[in-house]
């Protein structure tokens, strides 16, 4: 039997890197990307295929896809992971840095999608899986490019199923809460870069002690083990929530109004960062 071809974006370090060390494990032909090429030379020697892509540069995309294509005739599964969280005020945020915010989190992620759609669709298999967050479902202060990307890789994915199903065609989304990535620690300094000398400072230093230093939530490889089940069900679902939190928040959005929702998030931070303060 053929093995399976897998790309997998953003795969130097958490949850991408976790899901090509797991992925080849189990018998796929893997292919990490990412920007940052020289810290993936420890999958290399394990046998996992690395380009160096980004996802904002559509000639690098081509060529990535060129790349495996050549080599292996065929891309079965997509793993679009690269993202990460910009965090500021919506007054303090350049239009530039949100643009990129969704450069990245969407743009580059659907590009990429319409690259190997005409491969997949030859072959009547594929699976795509959308890397989201729980932030595509929920919402909090000074995130508002950031969820509304998420948000945004939510609809994307929901419209993209419909269209791509008679191909044989999957598309998975994976919505993580927390996990050790060092995710959380760029956030919280880029949101104090962006707001923590404005008019929303004060906000900004309370929430910044909501975000991790890669020592908070669940180990990146609890996603890896549920992208590896998502793609190797015939059925798969088309929604998998799992990380620390992920369950208890989304279930707290779906049953509060928005106003007791609002009241219960600044509770959360406000404890947060009281507790902070005594420590």
């Amino acid at each position: 039997m053929r093995k399976k071809v897998v790309l997998i974006t953003g795969a130097s370090s958490g949850m991408g890197e976790a899901t090509a060390i797991r992925l080849n494990k189990a018998g796929y032909i893997v292919y990490a990307s990412a920007r940052r090429i020289e810290r993936m030379k420890h999958l290399e020697e394990q046998g996992i295929h690395i380009l160096k892509m980004d996802v904002t540069d559509d000639v690098s995309m081509v060529q990535a896809i060129e790349t495996i294509t050549n080599e292996q005739g065929n891309i079965d599964i997509i793993v679009n992971n690269a993202g990460y969280g910009s965090y500021g005020a919506l007054e303090d945020v350049p239009m530039s840095e949100a643009k990129y915010q969704f450069e990245v989190n969407l743009f580059g992620m659907a590009r990429l999608t319409q690259l190997v759609l005409p491969y997949m669709r030859k072959n009547h298999f594929g699976k795509i899986v959308n890397i989201s967050s729980i932030g595509g479902k929920i919402y909090e202060p000074l995130g508002s490019w950031y969820h509304s990307s998420k948000y945004a890789v939510e609809g994307l994915s929901d419209c993209l199923r419909l269209e791509v199903k008679d191909f044989g065609i999957d598309v998975i989304v994976i919505e993580p809460g927390g996990i050790k990535t060092e995710w959380g620690g760029i956030a919280g300094d880029n949101l104090l870069k962006i707001s923590g000398n404005t008019a929303y400072g004060e906000l900004a230093k309370k929430y910044r002690n909501f975000f991790k230093d890669g020592t908070g939530g669940s180990e990146p490889d609890l996603i890896a083990k549920i992208i590896e089940k998502s793609i190797s069900v015939k059925r798969p679902k088309t929604r998998y929530a799992a990380g620390f939190g992920a369950k208890p928040f989304l279930l707290i959005r779906k049953i509060l109004s928005d106003r007791l929702y609002d009241r219960f998030w600044m509770f959360v931070v406000n404890t947060i960062a009281k507790n902070a303060k005594s420590k």
